[in-house]
């Protein structure tokens, strides 16, 4: 899902990150106003979580690599989209500081892919389900599609970026990531937020306040 240096002209990858700019402000605004230290522990053991899976990459062929992406999880459990954009960005500049996973220039669009359109479609999707489906379902189907929908933004913009083609991308990371949402992230999210929600629900009131509705 990383998509490194070179793939997206430059002029591209400010475009991207001029759309991800925003949220990612809106997302520090956030931390700031609702993130308490209850919270912290939380959010730092999601973070170290999610960046050791995101290293279980499998290549892609006309496309980038596939895993797990994390931000749902980290959405529901803290109760806010923001919460996964904020978990993500920190995660991805890490990774493409630090250890050359996904690009610099492509910073932008990695925190646009993974961290916005993964975040908010698997989020709201949760949102919507929860009402007629339980927890579980409900945190599986909106990390699925969530990461499903992601890989499928990654594919058209190297599509657009001419890197490509658009059929191709699709198909592969469409496939591959239906097939790691299904057997990974949908699963894994379920059966954190259950077992979560479970477990000690006055730990997770945003998980709690959810499951009352």
């Amino acid at each position: 899902m990383h998509i490194p240096d070179g793939f997206i002209p430059l002029w591209q990858c400010a475009i991207y990150f001029a759309i991800a700019l925003p949220f990612i402000i809106k997302s520090f605004k956030w931390a700031r106003k609702e993130m308490g230290e209850a919270n912290l522990p939380l959010f730092a053991t999601l973070a170290a979580g999610i960046f050791a899976i995101q290293g279980l990459n499998i290549p892609i062929p006309w496309g980038t690599s596939g895993h797990m992406v994390g931000g749902v999880m980290t959405a529901i459990l803290l109760g806010s989209p923001y919460a996964g954009v904020l978990l993500l960005t920190i995660v991805l500049m890490i990774q493409s500081l630090l250890f050359a996973d996904g690009g610099i220039t492509t910073l932008g669009a990695n925190i646009l892919d993974m961290g916005i359109i993964s975040t908010y479609v698997g989020f709201y999707i949760f949102k919507s389900l929860k009402y007629r489906l339980n927890i579980s379902v409900a945190s599986f189907t909106g990390a699925w599609l969530g990461l499903f929908l992601s890989s499928l933004a990654v594919a058209i913009q190297l599509a657009i970026a001419g890197t490509f083609p658009l059929i191709q991308g699709l198909f592969f990371m469409g496939l591959y990531h239906t097939i790691i949402g299904l057997i990974a992230e949908g699963t894994l999210t379920s059966i954190v937020i259950t077992t979560c929600l479970k477990v000690s629900p006055g730990l997770f009131p945003a998980i709690s306040e959810e499951a009352m509705r």
